[in-house]
């Protein structure tokens, strides 16, 4: 098998269709079939599932992604290595990152990283914390932002220290004295909450606290979160980064006992970037650092 027929087999999955892949790949959707049958053919099992909604990955497929992943990194890394050898810095970093660092850090680290190298592409993915753990570690992303919290056994260099603050109705009268929010008022209060793969750090400082809230609203976007707030249905936990230039009527309180989520870069390969995906990194970690 040859690279493009990993490159075709990558994208159909991705694509879930052999004519959307010819129109990226600037191939004919026959050239496609047939580079996935002759695919097929020598591995001697089915990867896709062909249906009238389009195609999907079988087990064996599925199984097999992250290695032709893998397979495809290494050959943007040779390349990338080869221009750095010719005084170049140039290649494709594919980066996962969840909501808040999307809003606040991308656009600038995107644009003042082109300046430097203009060669260099950025290709963002955004999801939650469990989806860019997924991408790290098959190979969909080359790195990707995580809390420390939610990385699991992925190696990860923190570098950011964002605190959580508790978020109340612009009209929120407080209960008790002081600056802080205290664990026995927000016991009284209804919550609004994320999924757990939204909001792992929130989630543990709610259990570490004992303090076992009710509410009867499940979202996943942070903004939609605050706006429940804003609109009376309850309180919330949020990092001090999703809450930057937020423009709804909401006042914000550190709380007692204080706590923060730890921002980090995770790679599964610390010590096999490619080069451009290295100088990505080291810039990254060099603008934001805080701890």
């Amino acid at each position: 098998m040859t690279l493009l027929t990993y490159q075709i087999f990558k994208t159909v999955s991705e694509a879930g269709s052999f004519h959307k892949a010819a129109d990226l790949l600037g191939l004919t959707p026959s050239a496609i079939s047939h580079a996935v049958s002759g695919m097929e053919k020598e591995l001697g099992f089915s990867v896709f599932t062909r249906g009238k909604s389009g195609v999907s990955l079988t087990s064996s497929g599925s199984r097999l992604l992250p290695y032709i992943n893998a397979v495809l990194n290494s050959d943007e890394s040779l390349q990338q290595a080869v221009s750095e050898m010719n005084g170049l810095q140039q290649g494709t970093v594919k980066v996962g990152a969840f909501s808040s660092v999307c809003t606040n850090w991308m656009p600038d680290i995107i644009t003042s990283f082109g300046k430097m190298y203009p060669a260099v592409e950025i290709e963002l993915f955004q999801g939650t914390y469990d989806d860019v753990v997924y991408w790290i570690k098959n190979g969909v992303v080359d790195f990707g932002f995580l809390s420390t919290s939610s990385a699991k056994d992925l190696p990860i260099e923190p570098f950011y220290r964002d605190p959580l603050l508790c978020i109340v109705p612009g009209d929120y009268e407080k209960e008790e004295a002081g600056e802080s929010m205290t664990i026995s008022e927000m016991s009284r209060r209804r919550f609004v909450v994320q999924r757990e793969s939204t909001d792992a750090d929130i989630q543990n400082y709610l259990k570490q606290n004992h303090l076992d809230i009710s509410t009867r609203y499940h979202v996943v976007d942070d903004l939609a979160t605050v706006v429940m707030v804003q609109a009376g249905f309850g309180i919330c936990i949020m990092p001090e980064l999703v809450m930057t230039d937020i423009p709804y009527n909401v006042r914000m309180y550190p709380m007692e006992p204080e706590a923060a989520r730890i921002i980090g870069l995770a790679v599964r390969g610390p010590g096999q970037m490619a080069p451009a995906v290295r100088t990505l990194y080291k810039h990254i970690l060099d603008t934001y650092r805080n701890i």
